[in-house]
This record gives structure tokens, C-alpha cells and sequence, in this order.
């Protein structure tokens, strides 16, 4: 599987959408949630601010 970024967004059931970390968290084996938007394209500048201050 091929990974755009090192985070991803997800639908959920509510019709939302979720941004996860890419990798586990170590103490609970489960992905960072790192917010949650009402759309996609709310959530995508998000990802792009995540990733920059990850890197900065």
C-alpha cells in the first residue's frame, strides 16, 4: 500500500470526516485522532498544517 502523506483522512458512519495519524500510537496500539471536520476539504488544509509543523 502506497501512502500519500503520514496522515489520512477517513468517513465516518455520521457522514464527518477524521484525520488519523498514520502510525500507532505506542501505549494503546491505535492511530492518533487529529480532528474531526464536517468535510473533506476542511479536513485536507489540516493535514497540510500537520504535516508542515511536523516537518518544521
Amino acid at each position: 500500500m502506497v501512502w500519500r502523506d503520514e496522515a489520512m483522512i477517513r468517513k465516518l458512519k455520521s457522514g464527518q470526516y477524521r484525520l488519523y495519524s498514520r502510525k500507532t500510537d505506542a501505549k494503546t496500539g491505535r492511530r492518533k485522532n487529529l480532528g474531526t471536520f464536517s468535510t473533506r476539504g476542511a479536513a485536507e488544509p489540516h493535514e497540510r498544517e500537520v504535516q508542515y509543523f511536523k516537518r518544521h
